[in-house]
């Protein structure tokens, strides 16, 4: 039995109080709380274990450098990831989509088709549109209804052989909306483009097989999973790794220098040039290990609950509409009052302790599809509570009649 009470002792801010009142964190879609045992692996690493990896003869060095390899042999488990050089460590999912813009750069030619769907987070629309600058090529956006679910069938009419790369969110951060990415997968793959697949807001739920989609890309970040912020992975297939250039230059991704030529390094050295987050590669390990120790089926069901329960309180309120109402969905609520604006509801609520999330979430195509300035958006996990959903319940009516 899933007992979210010995989960929440794991997690140390979860005791202390804002603004005089017990800290409600429901903004777990911007970065998760870190539990004692991260905490404690970061301070571990650097007590007894700190030197630069890959490059030191000395035992604090082959330490280090086991302990991070180790950590990628983790998270290449962890998403059934042929190989573990198929496993790149990253600053977050920002860093993932643009190493993989920067490298279609060598394959676009003007009049190709890249394609990113209406729900996209910024992180996964800018890199792109840059991309089409440099190159000519051309961007397409798959369309989205009033529920916040992609227009199949919009997706399908937009693929061409023009088409080169096919880049979409797991889930949305903004409205929480499933994707069904593995039909988008195969539908892409038919018509001979690429696929690149933003997971930063799906790993929090679910763990995904890279080899069961098929995706080429798979880009996530480790502050959403428990891990420390700055660290991030992108899974690619070994034959589109081979393929790109490398992202930037510099020591640890070369096989050779000379001013005459260099020759770059073997996967995954190729794309990752300089010191790395050594600690924070590490410890994105541990935050593995932890979520994986909890279980991603009792996170799954329990925070499905969460979600049944929080959207059922949330609508007893008066002039509330939810945002994002897709049948498959994950465990984020977007929200507005009628004629207030969420800036003020947010504000409010962090009086009363609640961390909420207020604005257009790096998702300004979809604030402006429903024509509003943005929402209040409560995104739940696994150490929540349904009475925490009651404060924020409570505190959002206060909002109401303070501002109405």
């Amino acid at each position: 039995m899933f007992d979210v009470w010995k989960v929440r002792a794991d997690f140390p801010i979860l005791t202390q109080k804002v603004n005089g009142k017990p800290l409600v964190y429901f903004d777990n879609a911007a970065t998760s709380q870190k539990p004692q045992i991260v905490l404690d692996a970061i301070s571990q690493y650097y007590s007894e274990i700190n030197a630069n990896i890959h490059r030191g003869v000395h035992k604090l060095s082959q330490l280090a450098t086991d302990a991070y390899e180790q950590s990628r042999e983790k998270i290449r488990n962890h998403i059934n990831a042929e190989h573990a050089y198929e496993v790149l460590f990253t600053s977050g999912t920002t860093h993932g989509v643009n190493l993989v813009a920067n490298g279609f750069a060598s394959i676009l030619k003007p009049g190709d088709e890249i394609m990113v769907s209406a729900l996209e987070h910024h992180s996964n629309i800018v890199p792109w549109q840059m991309l089409c600058e440099r190159t000519g090529a051309i961007l397409k956006v798959i369309p989205m209804n009033l529920d916040g679910e992609l227009i199949i069938d919009g997706f399908v009419k937009l693929l061409s052989e023009k088409t080169k790369i096919v880049a979409v969110n797991h889930i949305s951060n903004a409205l929480g909306t499933v994707n069904p990415i593995k039909f988008i997968i195969e539908k892409a793959h038919e018509a001979g483009a690429a696929v690149f697949i933003d997971g930063a807001q799906a790993v929090p739920h679910l763990k995904p097989d890279v080899q069961d989609l098929d995706c080429d890309f798979y880009a996530f970040s480790g502050h959403k999973i428990c891990g420390p912020t700055g660290t991030g992975i992108l899974y690619g297939k070994e034959e589109w790794l081979e393929k790109l250039p490398p992202y930037q230059g510099g020591g640890e991704m070369i096989k050779e220098v000379t001013f005459e030529k260099t020759t770059y390094a073997g996967l995954p050295h190729k794309f990752e040039a300089g010191t790395p987050h050594i600690e924070g590669g590490i410890v994105l390990g541990t935050a593995i290990n932890y979520l994986n120790s909890v279980g991603f089926e009792n996170i799954q069901k329990y925070e499905h609950e969460l979600l049944e329960y929080g959207t059922n309180k949330l609508l007893e309120i008066d002039g509330l509409k939810i945002f994002g109402t897709s049948k498959d969905k994950t465990s984020v609520i977007s929200f507005n009052l009628e004629g207030i604006h969420p800036y003020d509801v947010g504000a409010i609520t962090d009086k009363m302790g609640i961390a909420v999330r207020t604005g257009h979430h790096c998702a300004q195509p979809i604030m402006n599809f429903f024509g509003i300035p943005g929402t209040v958006r409560a995104s739940f996990t696994f150490y929540n509570t349904k009475e925490e959903i009651d404060a924020l319940a409570a505190a959002v009516k206060k909002a109401q009649l303070m501002l109405a």
